[in-house]
């Protein structure tokens, strides 16, 4: 069982009603493309690769997560049509972009030419996203939350192709009184955008504005069960969900299938700083300082899931959120170098494959 801290599974619980080794559902990781200091270029390489490597195991989708002022990825629609340029199937995502810090038109013209560029393959996963940095985007200080859903709601109107305003003034050769809408857009996007919850009321909201639903390895509030907690989220969405197109729910976990002594030595090191840091835990050489009491936090860490691939299996069934999801995304540790990866994401298609039920689509034809 797990704890409030995330601590690792050391059995699984008794197995969910509905979960179901047969089940179909979609398969995808998720990455930071960190780098060590002066070696950006390396990792953003590495993570090319590294979607390569997902679409050859069969992999449905690869996510990839934005992060300002860091050793990190912070331009994610700049990064995936260059992905696409080297794959020709796996489904390109952002996990997350938060949306505080954007600008809704300029993300919005960003966005279609992006998805027109990986011929539809975009899913935008979008969020509030990390604070802190308000001042140096120009703005004042605020929690983040009901700015980026004003920001939101204009994005969705610019991908949509609704006026987003008028020219107010002579432009050029544009007369006042013109409704302007975003260009290009992408017809279909507007149905591939996922937005992330921790809480049952953010569920809700999301479900009421007819997106698909992203479950983050993190939860608002301290629980003694996340997969409960999060199964309860993933009720209320479905119960409150409108729009035309039908709901989708993700789900992310910490998936670490342990087959040598070294994995197993290398995968207990990671659970122990994920159980003590948090989301400050597996950072790349020269990254932000990002260490804290993780007690003191106002939220809860999935466990890590790791040990034999039979037993990480199990754990996986017995999830009740788990059983619940369109697609289930494996978190990788942010600070694993591309050799890393590429066999944890070979090792979790083979058990998925033979023990979830997933099974790989077929391995491009053309290669890039």
């Amino acid at each position: 069982m797990s704890d409030a801290s995330g601590s690792a599974l050391a059995e699984p619980r008794a197995p969910h009603p509905e979960a179901d080794a047969k089940r179909p559902f979609k398969l995808g990781f998720h990455t930071r493309i960190s780098f060590p200091t002066g070696r950006a270029a390396d990792g953003l390489r590495d993570g090319i690769e590294l979607f390569r490597a997902g679409e050859q195991l069969g992999y449905d989708a690869g996510w990839a997560y934005q992060r300002h002022f860091d050793n990190y990825l912070a331009a994610p629609l700049v990064f995936l049509p260059v992905v696409a340029q080297h794959t020709t199937r796996i489904t390109l995502g952002t996990a997350i972009v938060g949306m505080r810090y954007e600008a809704p038109i300029l993300m919005a013209e960003a966005a279609g030419t992006a998805d027109l560029l990986t011929d539809g393959r975009l899913q935008l996963g979008l969020g509030t996203g990390m604070g802190g940095f308000d001042v140096v985007f120009g703005q004042p200080p605020n929690d983040g939350r009901d700015q980026s859903q004003a920001k939101l709601e204009l994005f969705m109107r610019g991908i949509r192709g609704v006026p987003v305003g008028v020219v107010n003034e002579p432009a050029g050769p544009l007369t006042p009184g013109l409704e302007l809408t975003v260009r290009p857009t992408s017809p279909t996007l507007p149905e591939r955008v996922w937005f992330g919850a921790g809480s049952v009321a953010s569920a809700e909201r999301i479900a009421g504005q007819g997106l698909r639903l992203m479950t983050s390895t993190i939860l608002t509030g301290r629980f003694d069960d996340y997969g409960v907690e999060q199964a309860r989220l993933i009720d209320a969405y479905h119960d409150a969900h409108t729009g035309t197109a039908p709901p989708r729910v993700a789900v992310s976990r910490s998936i670490l299938p342990t087959t040598s002594p070294e994995l197993a030595r290398l995968y207990a090191a990671y659970d122990h700083e994920r159980r003590t840091q948090g989301p400050g835990a597996s950072r790349p050489q020269g990254a932000l300082d990002a260490r804290t009491e993780l007690s003191a936090l106002p939220f809860t860490v999935s466990q890590t899931i790791h040990g034999g691939p039979e037993a990480v299996a199990e754990a996986l069934l017995s999830d009740p959120a788990v059983a619940m999801a369109d697609e289930l995304i494996a978190f990788l540790p942010p600070a694993f170098d591309l050799a890393h990866n590429r066999r944890l994401i070979e090792e979790i298609a083979e058990m998925a494959n033979g023990r979830l039920g997933w099974r790989p689509a077929e391995p491009p034809t053309d290669q890039h």
